[in-house]
């Protein structure tokens, strides 16, 4: 079984001149020959939701063949907006399925004002249901049955698994089972910011096309408010992906990467490290300025800080 052996604390969370909280963490930034690590990125960990370019340039190898904008809800981890759900809609129906056909669970929009409007869980309405409708389409593409696309031998899943490894440049250290039910594969952190330098370095080929969709639909990868959407629409040329239990994963076309996993899952901490690692390598910008820092609210004012420890990035 793996462990997550504990990291350092990265994350000072103050209220009032008082730090109350601490996460700690782990997180490697590439920047040509100079690698930062900090706590242990080389131990194999499950990246969740940050494996999804990885998964989406696999399945564009074996054939998937969709616009820039299904391309980026295949990346995605989207909070269930209108843009979202009538994207997977016409991923649906462009091989002959239907939402009935997704074998994601029933979930309700992450977007708040999309679950207000809801009038159920649903499948599409699941944040992972752009890569199921993508595994679909992969399927039909190959000839591939589609009744038990989510099982860890089938061929598409098994062709999966080997892309992430080579992305990562290293071998997948276990298969788990994600949250949408989809093989869930293990690398370390260093091996996904490889994969993410790979992908936002790319001149051609199936990364190329991942990193450009995500470039230009970046709304579509995530959604209204959240970091990732925000740092890709804000910063030329980045890529970014968050990750269920505290992942963060982003990548410049310069090739300078960033993986954070923040060891309690906290994605406030995550999303701070992370955009203070990119503004480490050179990311400018407002939204850098607005991230790399979050609010503590008292009487709903603000009144401290979460902000990664002075000294460390």
């Amino acid at each position: 079984m793996i462990a997550l052996r504990p990291g350092v604390v990265l994350v000072d969370v103050e209220r009032s001149g008082v730090v109350e909280s601490v996460h700690s963490g782990h997180v490697v930034i590439l920047n040509g020959d100079d690698v930062i690590e900090l706590g242990d990125p080389r131990q194999a960990l499950f990246p969740r939701s940050s494996n999804k370019p990885l998964q989406a340039v696999g399945m564009r190898r074996l054939g998937l063949d969709v616009p820039p904008p299904q391309l980026a809800l295949a990346a995605a981890s989207h909070s269930g907006e209108p843009q979202h759900i009538e994207g997977v809609s016409a991923m649906l129906a462009s091989g002959g399925f239907g939402e009935d056909d997704l074998d994601c669970p029933r979930a309700w929009p992450l977007d708040e004002a999309a679950r207000t409007d809801a009038r159920g869980q649903r499948r599409i309405t699941m944040n992972c249901s752009g890569k199921h409708s993508a595994m679909l389409l992969t399927c039909r593409a190959n000839g591939w049955p589609s009744k038990g696309y989510l099982a860890a031998d089938h061929p598409m899943q098994q062709a999966l698994r080997d892309t992430v490894g080579q992305l990562a440049g290293e071998p997948v250290a276990a298969v788990g089972v994600d949250g949408c039910g989809a093989p869930l594969f293990a690398l370390s952190l260093v091996g996904l910011a490889r994969a993410f330098r790979r992908l936002a370095t790319a001149d051609g080929g199936a990364e190329r096309d991942v990193a450009d969709a995500m470039r230009a639909h970046p709304a579509l990868v995530a959604g209204s408010g959240r970091a990732a959407s925000r740092l890709m629409a804000g910063v030329p040329g980045l890529i970014a992906k968050d990750g269920a239990e505290g992942v963060f994963a982003a990548a410049l076309p310069s090739g300078a990467a960033v993986a954070v996993k923040i060891d309690d899952g906290a994605q406030r901490a995550a999303e701070r490290v992370a955009v203070a690692g990119l503004r480490r390598v050179g990311a400018t910008g407002a939204v850098v300025d607005e991230l790399v820092t979050a609010a503590v609210l008292g009487g709903g004012e603000p009144v401290g800080t979460i902000r990664v420890r002075p000294g460390l990035l």
